[in-house]
């Protein structure tokens, strides 16, 4: 049975995911599966991705809310939210820039353009491994 998010899971997802990191997103759309790997961050129960808001994952979840994610010895469910344009959330970019800052301002990214959006995937559970224990993690408790 899941449990809330106990402090020792707490730091581990931070370590683990509190930067830059790869993240299998998977999504649904008219009843078939997608997954894709996407840059994110992870802050307080939600996964943070920079995307294009014609895109196939936000299309899929602009229908359909829930997502799964995995990496890194984790696997959860969530639901998926555009938040917007980036300019709508500036504590939230200034993480995200700091983060991603290794490719942020290669040219992938165009903060002008009114499509670039941020997407939260707000976990709702989770189960993650460290060093043989299992943590079941209820993120609504």
């Amino acid at each position: 049975m899941a449990e809330k998010l106990c402090p020792a899971a707490a730091e581990v997802m931070k370590e683990r995911f509190g930067h830059d990191n790869l993240i299998a997103l998977a999504t649904v759309e008219d009843g078939k599966p997608f997954v894709r790997t996407v840059n994110s961050l992870y802050i307080d129960g939600s996964f943070y991705v920079i995307t294009h808001a014609l895109s196939g994952k936000i299309r899929h979840i602009e229908k359909e809310p829930a997502t799964a994610i995995c990496g890194d010895w984790f696997t959860g469910q969530g639901i998926g939210r555009n938040l917007g344009h980036v300019s709508g959330h500036p504590d939230l970019m200034e993480k995200l820039r700091a983060a991603f800052a290794g490719w942020y301002r290669n040219g992938h990214v165009n903060e002008n353009d009114p499509n670039t959006v941020i997407l939260q995937i707000e976990l709702t559970d989770g189960v993650l491994f460290d060093h043989g224990t299992r943590y079941d993690i209820d993120f609504t408790a």
